[in-house]
């Protein structure tokens, strides 16, 4: 399948306490270790052919949070990266314990060339934010989501 044909799919999991927040996700590893200030994301990935949007998005969350959520899905406007990967998101609204976070892994090789492989996490912490904290943290391309929510929930 061509880059520009990539579909990911994930949750933006919100909450209303004490106003409304959302839950976004810092990426492991090496490259994203400094990084804090458009780096965090939705928990998310990849749609294998055939798989539907919903099920991948619950599948992500959960292998990159070791949490899993219950409730109203509600489908938010698509979004697309700079490589043309478009992005499927499902507002829900939860409040899991982030307590209980833990992350799948991935292996690197680290430092480069150095032939020696690591294992990192996924996804290295969650954190609530409100929206106008989330939108600094977010990645610029998922921050139209944030409007999406809140047109939705505005509108029933």
């Amino acid at each position: 399948m061509p880059r520009s044909a990539e579909v990911s799919a994930g949750l933006l999991v919100y909450r209303r306490k004490p106003a409304l927040q959302v839950l976004l996700a810092h990426p492991g590893g090496p490259f994203w270790a400094k990084k804090d200030e458009g780096a965090w994301s939705i928990p998310k990935g990849l749609v294998e052919p055939g798989n539907e949007l919903l099920a991948t998005a619950r599948r992500e969350f959960a292998e990159e949070t070791g949490l899993s959520v219950s409730g109203k899905f509600i489908p938010l406007e698509p979004v697309r990266q700079k490589s043309g990967k478009t992005v499927h998101a499902f507002a829900v609204e939860a409040d899991p314990d982030i307590g209980k976070f833990r992350s799948n892994e991935f292996e690197l090789e680290w430092p480069p060339k150095s032939g020696r492989m690591q294992r990192f996490p996924e996804v290295d912490r969650v954190a609530w934010f409100g929206l106008d904290a989330a939108a600094k943290k977010m990645h610029a391309y998922q921050r139209p989501l944030l409007e999406s929510l809140k047109k939705k929930l505005e509108h029933g």
